[in-house]
Order: C-alpha cells, then sequence, then structure tokens
C-alpha cells in the first residue's frame, strides 16, 4: 500500500511595504506579486493590500498578505491599526533622494513602537535601497556603510532593488519570508514547551503551585 499523501501545511503571513512617498513600494508589490512595472501609478492613499501564494517547500504553501502603505501615513493615527498583527516589513528609501533615506530610522522606530512579536521582540524588517537602475544619479550611501547601519538598527538585512529591471525583488522577499519562519517555529517551540512544563505540574501555573504548597 502507498503511504497517504502528507497533508500540507498553510501559513498566512501579514507583512508590511513602508517608507517615504514616491520610494517605489507600490511598483515592488506590483513586480514581485504580478511581475509587471509601470511609470505611472497614483500615489497611495491609506493603505492598498495584495496577495501573493507560494509554493514554499513540497509540504507548504504560504499565503503573504502585504500591506501598502502610503508614504504620508507616519504622519497620522492609523499605522497602529494598519501594523495590528504583522509579523514582517519592508522599509523602502529612494536611492537617489537623501531624505527617504533619512527618514528610515523614523519609520523603524514607529514600526518597533506599534507590533512586536507574541515574545516582545521587534518583527522582522527588511531595509530596500530602491531604484537601484537609478544610481548614476547618486545613490544615497555605500553598501558598507548600510552593514553598519543595518546592524546599528535592528534591521534582518538589507538590499539593493529594482522594480524597474526586477534586482532582487525575490531574493528580498525570500529573505524576509526565512525569517519569519524561523520566528514562527522558535515561537511555537517556546509555546510546546510552556505547555509540557504546565502539564509536567499536573495542570497548575507556577502561582498555583506556590499557593498550595504546604510550607
Amino acid at each position: 500500500m502507498s503511504a497517504a499523501p502528507t497533508e500540507k501545511r498553510e501559513h498566512l503571513y501579514k507583512i508590511l511595504v513602508i517608507g517615504e512617498l514616491g520610494t517605489g513600494k507600490t511598483s515592488f508589490i506590483k513586480r514581485y506579486v504580478h511581475q509587471f512595472f509601470s511609470q505611472n501609478y497614483r500615489a497611495t492613499i491609506g493603505v492598498d493590500f495584495a496577495l501573493k501564494v507560494l509554493n514554499w517547500d513540497q509540504n507548504t504553501i504560504i499565503r503573504l498578505q502585504l500591506w501598502d502603505i502610503a508614504g504620508q501615513e507616519r504622519f497620522g493615527n492609523m499605522t497602529r491599526v494598519y501594523y495590528k498583527e504583522a509579523v514582517g516589513a519592508f522599509i523602502v528609501f529612494d536611492v537617489t533622494r537623501s531624505a527617504t533615506f533619512d527618514a528610515v530610522i523614523k519609520w523603524k522606530q514607529d514600526l518597533d513602537s506599534k507590533v512586536q512579536l507574541p515574545d516582545g521582540k521587534p518583527i522582522p524588517c527588511i531595509l530596500l535601497a530602491n531604484k537601484s537602475d537609478q544610481q548614476k544619479q547618486g545613490i544615497v550611501t555605500t553598501p558598507a556603510k548600510l552593514d553598519e547601519y543595518v546592524k546599528e538598527h535592528g534591521f534582518a538585512g538589507w538590499f539593493e532593488t529594482s522594480a524597474k529591471e526586477n534586482v532582487n525583488i525575490e531574493e528580498a522577499a525570500k529573505s524576509l519570508v526565512n525569517k519569519i519562519l524561523t520566528n514562527d517555529k522558535q515561537i511555537n517551540a517556546g509555546e510546546l514547551m510552556d505547555t509540557e512544563r504546565f502539564a509536567l505540574a499536573g495542570g497548575k501555573t507556577d502561582a498555583t503551585q506556590k499557593k498550595s504548597c504546604a510550607c
């Protein structure tokens, strides 16, 4: 008899795409989800959504819900609502506009203050140096400095990207998903250990055990 087919695991992950107005957030998402690029996108108002389905491996399907958040939203009161339950993020800046890079740290601080993993740690965030096809117009910083920058500010990594020429789009997304999966496994392992401790304690919490202890 042949073995029964293994049931596929499915994950739904909410990912934020944030950064200043005009950095190419929508272009990044369109290229990644639809393999499409246009020079003529309207500025996002509020928030927009896209879904990407990945057959990650033989046994795993991953659905990425990408939230395209307007550049001006950092100044509003809705980002806490938009960020809720996110498990990963991209912060995008435009390599030809230094002001968009200067704003990156403000976006990171806003993100870290409003959403965390269940264990209280920041969600993994990857920095995208976008519009690399226009580097001749002057990249805002060098790769060596960006390596230092991402370490200093707690990013999970960075990529030079071009939505126009489809450079490092898939690679950046794959890197973030790998970070999310690693966090998932660690958090699930921690929850399993807590459950086992609870069972070994006869279904009692530490506080209950202390109360019932004859001292």
